[in-house]
């Protein structure tokens, strides 16, 4: 019998889910059972997880019984439910959702950036950030090791996947309307061919709307508070100054960013760009006189930070200005959660 730890996969049959049990299959073998968990209408269904055919079984309370390690990828009320049951059965929960990553007694983590703080669990809970911090959270922890970040304003470049499969579908539903015509010299042009915005305020076929998530305090989104609160957390720097503008654009999957990011030391080019070349899960693609740069159709389905246009501030040597691109379904949400669950992993078989 194997003395490997045992998994549970929470929502194994939604985006993030699928997405998941992929990863898992590439991944390190440190699992022994792996049991795929979802809502009584996706019980039956057959997955495949590292070459098994797996049967997913209804999400209940005896359903953590067992269970070491209980990964969730569900929306955050199922989260709020559900997490703390999980972890009162004796499971470890890394969650996805955003129903716990600002709770002062749950670690919000990232394993190349704060590893050590998924050992400190009070609740028996660990937070995943959200994928736009997670976009560029690698690569500024990275410099910020080396330089010591003070300020950031950041200009998010967001996929439709972001807002979920009904984004996907929306914004695939958007293109073929107005695919083949004339339309989109104005923007009435693209409105009358549209019938449904699906989850965006605006069309976002041939278009980008400068919003994303939810109203919140002062005019700014939710997506922009969680930038701003969740680098605060993750880097340890409660006085961080974060300017975000959150913006959607007509891409399926990758989220990108343009990043000022100011230090408290002077800053080099060559070196800032040595310091990515060599962090872990970053790719420096920096060349830009040969047009070679990060764009989202180069990062999707990888799972590093993607990083290039690196350039000092013309008009502040403690900052830099870069570009960086990320896949929101694997390191924004399902490698990242599957990189904490290995860490804990680690602990029962240490």
């Amino acid at each position: 019998m194997s003395n490997r730890p045992t998994l549970a996969v929470v929502g194994a049959t939604g985006a993030v889910g699928t997405v998941m049990l992929d990863i898992l299959s590439t991944r390190p073998n440190v699992w022994g059972e792996i049991r795929l968990l979802a809502s009584a209408r996706s019980t039956g269904k057959r997955l495949i997880c590292r070459g098994e055919e797996l049967i997913v079984q209804e999400l209940t309370p005896e359903s953590f019984d067992g269970v070491d390690v209980a990964m969730f990828d569900v929306p955050d009320e199922v989260s709020e439910f559900w997490a703390p049951i999980a972890a009162a059965r004796g499971a470890v929960v890394v969650d996805n959702s955003g129903a716990f990553r600002m709770d002062a007694d749950v670690p919000l983590v990232v394993p190349e950036v704060n590893p050590e703080a998924a050992k400190n669990r009070p609740r028996g809970i660990i937070s995943n950030p959200n994928c736009t911090t997670l976009s560029m959270i690698v690569a500024l922890g990275a410099l910020h090791n080396a330089y010591g970040l003070r300020e950031l304003v950041v200009a998010s470049y967001q996929a439709a996947s972001g807002a979920g499969q009904s984004g996907i579908d929306s914004l695939r539903a958007q293109i073929s309307a107005v695919a083949g015509s004339n339309a989109g010299t104005v923007a009435g042009d693209v409105r009358a061919l549209i019938a449904d915005n699906g989850p965006f305020p605006a069309p976002l076929a041939m278009n980008v709307v400068p919003w994303a998530g939810s109203l919140k305090q002062d005019g700014y989104s939710s997506e922009e508070l969680k930038v701003r609160n969740e680098s605060r957390k993750i880097l340890g720097l409660a006085d961080l100054k974060v300017s975000a503008t959150c913006v959607r654009v007509p891409v399926i999957t990758t989220h990108s960013l343009a990043v000022h990011a100011i230090f408290n030391s002077l800053v080099d080019r060559a070196a800032a760009q040595d310091v990515l070349r060599s962090a872990a899960g970053v790719l420096l693609v920096d060349d830009p006189e040969n047009h070679k740069f990060p764009t989202p159709a180069d990062a999707v389905g990888t799972d590093p930070t993607w990083v290039g246009r690196v350039r000092v501030s013309l008009d502040d040597p403690h900052a830099l200005d870069l570009f960086l691109c990320g896949d929101n379904l694997r390191k924004g949400a399902a490698l990242n959660t599957a990189q904490i669950a290995e860490l804990v992993a680690a602990e029962f078989t240490a």
